[in-house]
Order: structure tokens, then sequence, then C-alpha cells
């Protein structure tokens, strides 16, 4: 071989050795495994499972934000800065101006383009239909009105605080915006199949059971994302995930709460473990209207019966902690303390003797069956196992069906059960409360269906009072009674809440500090990366 030819050879295996290198080098697509076997909806105003809320973080915007990794604090998004308000003619009208030069991803049968106030109006329009919207409840009463192509007006038949207005707006629930070219080029049904947002990744596609793929937008408003994509990986069963992660295959899993998992992970070299907010608090909801919990002292039964303990014992106690009312107090105002619930009577402690004696004066001395249905999420399992085993104590049977958890979510709210035990986070009280609690929200049959598995109607007035209170110290000692009813009821018994667990490589660099978070993961954004030797 001739010299000069040689050379030419070397310089051509040595360019494609870089070639090579720098595609290792570049590959910045995060693996995220969950602990679900699918996802439950891409359509984010039906989000619910924590698999549904990461998705819809990464996709969509919404005119206001939680702050990446510190929520509750609300920022601009969409809008350019925080609207105000003005009282016209009893309503309020609050007035959004919108940034210029967003970009919806482009679709597959729609081009890239920039939003508008028709975008917005369209979607916040859908969030009133309770048939495209899971928390329509949230929007009654709401009327949007394009102003201009950059300014919406949103105008309130009942006005509220902004602490009570900012979440319906905000990337949470019925707040997120979709593109309204999308969804009318596509039809509904084909766009939930590929939805279209203006987030910092747009969907690529979705394998049902493996893998949901990402892509960076390229276009996005904040800057192109650092990382060239997101992948979500469906491992429901904790020993595959911690074995994937173990074996490089995933860049950062959802961790188990189980006792000793954790304990045994921070045994392993260049891992990050994270433990954050908010704290989800676990309720178990009793259908008033349903026999035989429609008597009092069945349900009272029922909560005398359970320890909170065994409950706190299915996950780490570095990530749960006791709740004595529906409304954390720990986190939020207008819950109620241990010292606060049992001065009046109200935390239930287990007493197997009175349970027994209100079950035979209600005239069940040897007790029922209840046929319930629970989540493959390991939580749910283990918190419905804790649940069969004390009530068998006092001759209550769960028959207790397994469903994968978006299917769980679905059945709950379209076929009511005697009891629901459903793990949540609200970002007010007013959110528990109106959606858990008021007649409005009862599943099926409520003007606004939402979560009120409890079909409970006796606190209504209280929630709407408050709801309309500008006192904060008033609006608070009115969400403490609604809560001491719903207690001395037992229309729900809160047992624990629980923080989110994360475990990631050290090379995950989230792009922010992770304190808190409403979309239940660590939040994925366009400063994320990899930062790999």
């Amino acid at each position: 071989m001739k010299a000069p030819s040689f050379i030419l050879f070397l310089t051509l295996i040595a360019s494609f050795f870089f070639f090579l290198t720098d595609a290792v080098s570049t590959d910045r697509t995060l693996k995220f495994g969950v602990q679900v076997s699918a996802m439950g909806t891409f359509d984010p105003h039906f989000a619910a499972g924590s698999q549904d809320r990461a998705f819809a973080d990464m996709v969509f915007n919404a005119l206001l934000r939680y702050q990446p990794g510190n929520a509750p604090k609300i920022e601009p998004d969409l809008a350019q800065t925080i609207p105000d308000f003005i009282l016209t003619g009893g309503k309020q009208v609050w007035t959004v101006h919108l940034r210029k030069g967003v970009k919806f991803q482009k679709g597959p049968r729609t081009q890239a383009y920039e939003l508008t106030a028709d975008d917005v109006v369209f979607s916040l329009n859908k969030s009133k239909d309770k048939k495209f919207c899971a928390y329509a409840g949230g929007y009654e009463g709401m009327t949007l009105k394009k102003i201009s192509p950059y300014v919406v007006q949103i105008i309130l038949d009942n006005p509220v605080s902004s602490i009570l207005f900012f979440p319906k707006i905000s990337n949470y629930g019925g707040g997120f915006i979709m593109s309204q070219k999308a969804v009318e080029t596509m039809g509904y049904d084909d766009f939930i199949k590929h939805p279209v947002g203006t987030g910092p990744f747009a969907f690529v596609q979705y394998d049902k059971g493996k893998v949901l793929s990402l892509k960076a937008h390229d276009q996005y408003f904040r800057g192109r994302p650092q990382l060239s994509g997101v992948e979500i990986h469906f491992l429901p069963d904790t020993k595959d995930r911690e074995q994937a992660f173990k074996r490089g295959e995933m860049d950062i899993i959802i961790g188990s709460g189980e006792k000793g998992w954790l304990e045994s992970m921070e045994t392993q070299k260049d891992i990050l473990i994270d433990t954050h907010g908010v704290g989800e608090v676990a309720t178990l909801h009793f259908n008033t209207q349903m026999k035989p919990l429609d008597d009092i002292r069945v349900r009272r039964a029922i909560a005398y019966s359970l320890n909170k303990k065994p409950f706190l014992d299915v996950v780490s106690p570095l990530i749960s902690g006791d709740v004595y009312s529906p409304v954390p107090e720990e986190f939020l105002p207008g819950g109620l303390s241990r010292e606060a619930a049992g001065t009046l009577n109200l935390e239930y402690s287990q007493n197997l003797t009175k349970a027994r004696q209100l079950l035979r004066e209600a005239g069940y001395p040897n007790g029922f069956s209840l046929d319930l249905v629970s989540s493959e999420k390991r939580i749910y399992q283990a918190y419905y196992d804790v649940l069969k085993a004390q009530l068998a104590k006092v001759n209550i049977l769960c028959n207790i069906k397994m469903e994968t958890h978006s299917n769980m979510h679905k059945q709950i709210r379209e076929n009511p059960k005697p009891l629901v035990i459903y793990s949540a986070w609200r970002p007010n009280a007013d959110a528990y409360l109106t959606r858990f609690f008021h007649s409005d929200s009862i599943v099926v049959t409520g003007k606004k269906p939402d979560t009120n598995f409890s079909h409970y109607t006796k606190i209504d007035e209280l929630i709407e009072a408050a709801r309309l209170e500008v006192d904060p110290e008033k609006q608070i000692n009115l969400w403490i009674q609604a809560q001491i009813r719903i207690l001395n009821d037992m229309a729900a018994y809160p047992f624990m809440y629980t923080k989110q667990l994360f475990i990631r490589k050290n090379y995950v660099d989230y792009g922010h500090s992770l304190v808190s978070t409403m979309a239940l993961y660590p939040q994925f954004t366009e400063k994320t990366n990899l930062n790999k030797k």
C-alpha cells in the first residue's frame, strides 16, 4: 500500500471510530423505569396515575406552572406574567397576556405553529366539559373570552381568591393547553393516540406495556432540551426495575417504599436517592349510600377495626407519616393535628370490642362481605392486604379484585364500590374537600363527577362558604369544621401520607433543586441532562 493511500486509510478508520465515540457520547435519551404496566391516558385532562402526570408534565404547558422541583410555588408559563383581576357586575375578570413565539410540536397531520388565544380558549372550554375532563367540576361558572391573539379573559361567576384560582390554570388537572388545530384535524380519538402540546418533549410512539418514547421539542420556547429524549419503561415488578437499574439499562427508577428496600439500595455505588414531596394522603373512602355502609354504625365499626401502624409498616418510615384529617395538617393549612383529633374524639384508635358492638347494634353480628378493587401498584396491594386482614378480625370479608392501575381508576369512577382506598395530593384544602366530599363531585351521579367515592352530601355549605371567604383565619376555620363533620360521620378514614421516592444514577442532573413536585416525579425539563463521563 502506497504511503498516501495508507494515510488516507488510517484517517478513514480514525474518523469512523470518532463517529462511533461521538454517537455514544451524545446519546442523551433518559431511560425512566416506572412501577405500572401501562399508560392510563394521553389526555392530560384525565391524568390521574403518576405515569400519566409525568407524561403530561413533559409534553404540555399551562398558563402558569408550579416551579419545577419547588411546588407549590407558582410562576408564569405560557402567560407572560401572573394575571390579575377586576370585579365587574359581580363577576371576577382575570386577564392573561400570552407569551409570543410559543410553538406547538409538529403533529401527524399538523405542522408546528404558534400558540394563540384560540388554543387557550379551546383547551379551557374542554376542561369545563365532564365528558372530556376528569376535573371539570373545578371549571364550572368559568367563561373564556378571546380579546386578541395574545390576550385572554377568564370570567368567573363566583369570585375566588388567587390561592384557589391559580391552580385551575396551572400545569395540573384541567389547566394544560392543547393544540386546537391538532384535535380538530385529527379528531379527538386519534389525538389521544398521538397528542400534541407545547412542552419540552414530544410524543414519538407507544409500545403498550413496554416503552413510551418522547423526543426533544426543538422549538421549545425555553430552549431546546439538553436531553435528546425520554423513554418511560413499564416495569411494575420492583425486582425487575431494580435489576434493570443495576444493569445500567435505566437511568432513574421509581423506588419502592417497602421496608428494607431503600436501605438495601443505599449500599449501591454511584447512585443518588431522592425522597421529596408532595405527601400523597392515603384515605379509605366509605360509600355512605351503599348498604351496609349507609349505616353510620357500620362505618364507625370499620374505623374502630383499623390500626394505622400496619399501614405505615408497608413503607419505609423515611417517606411516610400519620395524618388525622383528609387535608394533611403537615403540608397544608386547614387540617387537623393528632392532638386536635384526639381532643374531639375523632382519632378512632383501634378498638375491636367497640367495633363488634357497633356491628351487632347495626344488625350484623356475623359480619358481611365486600367486593373491592385494587390497583396492581405494590403500595395499593399492600394497603388492601392490610385492610382485608384487619377487617377479617370482625368478620368483614373483603373480596379484592386486582386490576391495572389505569383500570382501577376507571372502575372506581364508573362502578361505585363500598370501600375505596385512594392516594392523592391536592394543591389546597378546597381542592381536597370539593373534589372528594362535595355532592357535585359524587362519582357517576354528581353534577360534576370527580372523586367523591363516599357519595357524601353534608358539607356543601361549609365548602362553598370557605371558598368565598377572604379572611384566611375564617377560611381555615371553615375547612376545619368541614373535616370535623367528615370524621364524625366517618365518610372517610385518612390513615397515612407517603412522599415520593426515586433512585437515579449520579450522572442524572435534573437541572433544578428537588423539594416538592405536583407532577409526582422529579420532573424532566429542558435543563435536565445526563452528565456521563
